[in-house]
């Protein structure tokens, strides 16, 4: 059988792994809140995000041809199916170690970072589209902070608007809002997230000349929407209590402002077909609500680990993806 065709099949069968790990490993961020507000049982909260993820993954492609073309250039990519290969293997190693530990890591940190190495390996710096991947990082690093300061914004407005109510008949109110704004904040994960595997799937194609243009097949859009939502279905318990729990001491309100503002920022990154980490999106909404509600009630230890988290991601994922291709590189 011809090496490439096997190489290509592995590409596939691993983006469907990372998409798939990808569902259990972000599923805890578009539900903690929900979960641990009590607005949802768990097994319900895992069931409504697998269905949303897997309706917002086949309804946008924006994002997947970014990443198709905007980091590398598919049609002139140097080894393109040992560097796809390398990169999809470094990206599932990190999120596996990170869901492992509990850590809120992003997963299109990971992916964009291991294609990056994987490519600078194999044809040097020249390798990068600079243009598409300077805005895919700027989209990456403003994301979360915008997510913070809309976070803070939306609570502060909620404050205002709700500090002559019972507090208690209030969060009665809002933990039937967070069955909504839940389900909106999985469907906004399922329109960027998955569109990552769908990118990488095609750029493995074009290198691997089984395509001629950067458009997304049903086949690889319909395959990549299943493999998260059954990655969803999964769920990530550990990451769960961390960002239901460990950043601050979630309420109803806190939780509905929380999904509003981070759905706001995620659904605008795939208006504009822009990658964001909807790890840290969520987890920056929920610091910005806590910043609002009560600073001293946020347990800044963990936003801090979260953060350097953040920052090691992208460089690590991009030093394992080169490894793993010289490596590679000397049995293929």
């Amino acid at each position: 059988m011809d090496t490439l065709f096997v190489i290509t099949i592995l590409i596939v069968i691993g983006a469907l792994v990372f998409d798939f790990i990808n569902g259990f490993h972000d599923t805890a961020n578009t539900i903690a809140t929900s979960v641990s507000t009590k607005a949802l049982k768990p097994r319900h909260a895992i069931l409504l995000a697998a269905v949303m993820n897997f309706i917002g993954a086949l309804t946008f492609t924006g994002v997947a041809k970014t990443i198709t073309k905007d980091i590398v250039d598919p049609f002139t990519l140097h080894n393109g199916s040992l560097v796809i290969l390398a990169a999809l293997i470094s990206a599932i190693v990190w999120n596996l170690i990170t869901w492992y530990y509990g850590i809120p890591s992003s997963s299109s940190h990971a992916i964009i970072g291991a294609i990056a190495g994987a490519a600078i390996a194999s044809a040097g710096f020249t390798a990068l589209n600079y243009s598409g991947f300077l805005k895919i990082l700027e989209a990456l690093i403003i994301s979360p902070i915008l997510a913070f300061v809309i976070g803070f914004i939306i609570y502060t407005i909620f404050k205002v608007f709700l500090k002559n109510h019972n507090l208690t008949k209030t969060n009665q109110r809002f933990r039937i809002y967070q069955i909504a704004t839940a389900a909106i904040q999985s469907y906004s994960h399922g329109t960027n997230d998955a569109q990552k595997a769908m990118g990488i799937i095609t750029l493995a194609l074009i290198s691997n000349n089984y395509l001629t243009t950067a458009d997304i097949p049903f086949w690889v859009q319909l395959s990549c929407a299943i493999a998260m939502g059954l990655g969803t279905s999964i769920g990530g318990w550990k990451i769960i209590q961390t960002v239901g729990g460990k950043i601050m001491k979630l309420r109803p309100v806190n939780g509905v402002a929380a999904d509003l503002s981070s759905a706001l920022i995620i659904f605008g990154a795939t208006y504009v077909h822009l990658p964001v980490s909807s790890t840290h999106v969520i987890s920056s909404s929920i610091l910005g609500v806590g910043a609002s509600h009560r600073r001293k009630g946020v347990q800044w230890n963990t936003a801090k680990r979260i953060v350097i988290t953040w920052v090691i991601t992208l460089p690590i994922s991009a030093a394992l993806a080169a490894i793993l291709y010289w490596i590679m590189d000397l049995f293929f």
